[in-house]
């Protein structure tokens, strides 16, 4: 089958064979994936990762222990928890000190024809949501996990900062929460007055986007820090401490209040996509990602037998 190989920068196109699926897991064949600022940043260096990347994606059981996954459409939860753990049993498996993540931590990625996920990451796509709107999941869901981690009023104003793939989808699912949106970037570059905001997400996918965040939040608000960015990120923290202001990490989120979203209409997410290419023009895909003003950039599993497909 057909892989995408990324390693000290490169990325490449190589045939492996089709990964064996293990007892709890599903192979799933690929139909759709989206190359996300955390991909971009893996091929910079972060994590010091060599492998298959991709993490957001659509795609289509083919083998299962479970008889009612077999033939459905369906994304992943990215994280691989032991189940066993003080934080497992918890039901924080995202924080699991044992796991491995999907495209990014000791787990082959998406990005190739054939792969392998636990069931029990799966959630089925509704039959009305297509895959081009199903594979923005995982971003949503990492959307949402901000109002699951922060109590914002419905009609409080909300900043958000940065105005790329992630950045806009925070804003249109803060807006659907109900929240005064106000989204801030190289396309609005309106600047915000200082110390205008309770919450402030950052997402600007930029080292210095912390020292900005912090500036425009209010005396005791809260900063959603979302970018994740190869390197160090130098901060003065005596704002912070000055103005009590709360710092909160957030990653992942649950793809429950994702997939309903996205089988609403509140949602825009099609118009984010900026470019289409098939497994096998990886290379052209990541670099076309990479250019500024890109959003998201998608890539079509291939055909069986078709061109660019490993021989038999």
């Amino acid at each position: 089958m057909l892989a995408v190989h990324l390693e000290n920068g490169v990325v490449s196109i190589v045939c492996r064979p089709r990964p064996r699926r293990l007892k709890g897991f599903a192979l799933i064949r690929l139909l759709c994936g989206g190359i996300c600022n955390t991909d971009l940043e893996l091929q910079r260096g972060y994590y010091g990762f060599r492998g298959v990347p991709g993490h957001e994606f659509v795609g289509r059981v083919v083998e299962a222990d479970s008889p009612v996954l077999v033939g459905r459409r369906v994304v992943g939860e990215i994280n691989l928890a032991c189940g066993g753990c003080d934080w497992c049993r918890r039901g924080l498996g995202r924080h699991c000190p044992r796991r491995s993540v999907l495209g990014i931590v000791r787990h082959p990625g998406a990005f190739q024809e054939f792969f392998v996920l636990p069931e029990r990451n799966l959630h089925v796509v509704p039959d009305h949501v297509s895959d081009e709107r199903a594979v923005f999941a995982e971003p949503v869901a990492a959307a949402c996990e901000i109002l699951d981690q922060v109590r914002i009023p419905r009609g409080a104003p909300v900043a958000v900062l940065g105005d790329g793939k992630l950045g806009r989808i925070i804003a249109q699912v803060l807006a659907a929460h109900g929240a005064e949106v106000h989204l801030f970037g190289r396309q609005k570059p309106r600047r915000p007055s200082s110390a205008a905001f309770n919450w402030v997400v950052e997402a600007t996918g930029a080292p210095e986007g912390l020292r900005q965040a912090v500036a425009l939040t209010r005396p005791r608000g809260t900063v959603i820090l979302k970018s994740t960015v190869h390197g160090e990120v130098s901060l003065d923290t005596a704002p912070v401490v000055v103005n009590e202001i709360s710092l909160v990490g957030s990653r992942c989120g649950r793809f429950e209040p994702a997939l309903k979203l996205l089988a609403g209409r509140k949602l825009r997410v099609e118009k984010m996509i900026s470019a289409r290419f098939s497994l096998s023009e990886a290379p052209q895909a990541f670099a076309r990602a990479a250019q500024a003003g890109t959003l998201k950039v998608l890539m079509l599993g291939q055909g069986g037998g078709g061109p660019g497909s490993c021989a038999a």
